[in-house]
């Protein structure tokens, strides 16, 4: 340890360029040095909260009295919110350190915003309306394009002032939910709009578990026109073809997994409160609280300093094999649900 002082020492002495050098050394030496520990914590991923609970804390706050769907969109306004005021507020646009380095809770984030954004279009699609002929509520025709603005956007406009616009008129919708006055602010609880809001997330989550699976490489027929003898498809693919997550995104693929279910976690908890008289009638509640089992599971501590990616029954463990059967799990429970909402 000595030896590397006094090398140090005289390096800093004998640095060419003098003070100037010096300075910028000192710079950036300082900059890793704070950037290190302030990275660890804004990497630190935020707690679960109970939604509905949350949404009666906020409605007493305003004293309202809560009615269909606040809790729904009290929830989806929640989740983005945290992803802008969270420790390091939004950090998937950084370009300064140690924001700039954080892939993990860049992708994490970007998994939050993807389901807040099929929420958001789903609310703007079907909740909030009657019908197919029916004339969309106007707040929500800001919201869900305002989330839907690039996550990377770090100038004008920034994304964060593009979300916080969202929420502003998400909020406006929330609480016309409430009011006796706005009679045009609606959340139709049905089993057809729940049921088409899942088939978003069945989509999503089959995504994710596939590429979950491919951390290790494996080889896959080609079932893209199966159950149909007439189908085609523009261009000719081969019939097998391996496929294989990059090793520098493995990673990126399990964090972006991870945002992804912890956000449907709160979300699915409150459909559970909002849909309640629909899932009782088709009795359904037991499918949803199994989904809502299988993402509280991917949501446990990981205690490995980095993803591992090991292979088979080996040595190492594979987190992203272990991600991708309960988010798998998830999607099973998620098709029985809407098997069940779509039987009379």
């Amino acid at each position: 340890m000595g030896l590397l002082i006094d090398w140090f020492l005289d390096f800093w002495d004998n640095m060419p360029g003098g003070k100037i050098s010096r300075a910028f050394f000192a710079a950036i030496l300082l900059t890793i040095v704070v950037s290190i520990p302030l990275g660890i914590y804004w990497s630190i991923t935020p707690s679960a909260f109970d939604p509905i609970s949350e949404a009666e804390i906020d409605a007493d706050e305003r004293g309202l009295e809560i009615t269909t769907g606040y809790t729904t969109v009290f929830t989806l306004h929640r989740l983005v919110d945290t992803l802008l005021h969270k420790p390091g507020g939004y950090i998937s646009n950084d370009i300064a350190p140690p924001g700039v380095w954080l892939d993990n809770i860049s992708n994490w984030e970007y998994g939050v915003l993807v389901q807040s954004r099929d929420l958001a279009r789903a609310m703007r699609k079907d909740f909030s309306r009657s019908q197919s002929q029916s004339v969309e509520y106007l707040a929500l025709t800001v919201a869900e394009p305002q989330f839907n603005f690039d996550a990377n956007s770090w100038l004008i406009p920034s994304s964060e002032s593009q979300y916080e616009e969202g929420l502003d008129a998400l909020l406006s919708y929330q609480l016309a939910l409430v009011s006796k006055e706005e009679t045009e602010a609606q959340f139709f609880a049905r089993a057809d709009n729940l049921n088409n809001w899942l088939g978003d997330v069945q989509t999503r989550l089959g995504s994710l578990s596939q590429r979950l699976s491919a951390s290790v490489g494996q080889k896959r027929l080609n079932t893209d026109l199966a159950g149909d003898a007439e189908a085609e498809q523009s261009t000719v693919v081969a019939s097998e073809a391996e496929i294989k997550t990059a090793w520098l995104e493995i990673d990126d693929v399990f964090f972006e997994a991870r945002g992804s279910a912890w956000a449907l976690l709160h979300i699915m908890k409150a459909i559970e409160h909002d849909f309640g008289p629909v899932l009782a009638k088709k009795n359904a509640r037991v499918s949803l609280r199994q989904i809502i089992r299988e993402l509280e599971a991917t949501q446990d501590t990981v205690w490995s300093p980095m993803i591992l990616n090991g292979g088979g029954f080996g040595l190492f463990a594979n987190h992203s094999l272990v991600m991708a059967n309960y988010i798998s799990r998830a999607n099973a429970s998620i098709i029985d649900l809407r098997d069940l909402l779509s039987k009379g």
